[in-house]
């Protein structure tokens, strides 16, 4: 028997038009050991509505054609469930793409696919708030949100973003406490990383695992705007965790309190969330295709 396989081509995410991609899925899948359904996203939420869909039609997997936010989307369904998870990465950062090794290329994506490997990764979870790559706040977070309400995507409209942002910014007062012990620190940053990075390979902790049963802390500290270049210079070389006004802390579970309610970013989404947070990491919590 073929294993059923629901490809949601969501044609919203990233930069590149995706109209050639179900031509490619029906070229390239092998179809003497899968049988293919093509969904196209239509309205919000409909990702995960999808993804749902699959679980109860007793699908193998559900492949997620498009960005971060996209995969976010299947996975908050998938997550705890037997139906695997496939990635043909079409957004603008590819965060959790670049991290397994997945090819930005849709041929050799879908070869992955054709491969069948399958293993359980871990996931996380920011309150009831399901995640699979990063969430933020802070800057990055500010910065997520602003980008979000461009018309234009892609890196040099983000880098234009975050400069304006910077020159505003005040670092926020944060309560955290992890494994039993409390730190107060006033941040720039504080991220909370399963994958290591956020996509176009800025690696805000270089060395986080999807299959150690961990999270990453990733705080923050203000730094000198002279300092800026050497910061985005290790977040690109994955020597983060080597800069002195960043710590990262590794556990199971953190809690951390805010003066209020902010705006964060999840997979890259901006999101409003309350003052009081609780971030979980789930171990092999969610089945996934991987090279």
């Amino acid at each position: 028997m073929r294993k059923k396989l629901m490809v949601i081509v969501n044609p919203f995410s990233g930069t590149k038009s995706k109209a050639k991609v179900p031509m490619l899925i029906d070229e390239l899948i092998d179809k003497s050991r899968f049988e293919i359904e093509i969904a196209i996203v239509e309205r919000e939420n409909h990702v995960h509505d999808l993804s749902t869909q699959a679980i109860e039609g007793g699908y193998y997997g559900v492949i997620a054609v498009g960005g971060d936010g996209t995969i976010n989307g299947a996975a908050s369904a998938l997550r705890d469930s037997d139906v695997a998870l496939g990635i043909v990465p079409c957004g603008s950062g590819n965060g959790l793409a670049r991290h397994l090794g997945i090819p930005l290329n849709v041929k050799k994506a879908l070869s992955i696919i054709n491969a069948d490997k399958v293993e359980a990764l871990d996931y996380c979870m920011l309150n009831d708030t399901p995640f699979v790559c990063t969430c933020g706040m802070g800057f990055d977070a500010v910065v997520a949100d602003s980008f979000a309400r461009k018309s234009r995507r892609g890196p040099v409209t983000y880098v234009r973003t975050a400069i304006t942002e910077y020159l505003s910014f005040k670092p926020t007062h944060y309560r955290i406490e992890i494994d039993g012990k409390e730190l107060e620190v006033d941040a720039f940053v504080v991220a909370c990383a399963n994958a290591a990075q956020y996509g176009n390979n800025a690696f805000i902790s270089p060395h986080a695992s999807m299959q150690d049963g961990l999270l990453d802390v990733v705080v923050m500290t203000p730094f000198h705007r002279l300092e800026s270049p050497i910061m985005g210079l290790d977040l690109f070389t994955k020597r983060l965790d080597k800069n002195t006004h960043v710590s990262i802390y590794r556990t199971r579970r953190v809690v951390i309190h805010r003066p209020e309610p902010a705006v964060m970013h999840v997979d890259g989404e901006p999101l409003m969330m309350p003052a009081d947070l609780t971030v979980t990491c789930h171990p092999a919590g969610i089945k996934m295709f991987i090279p």
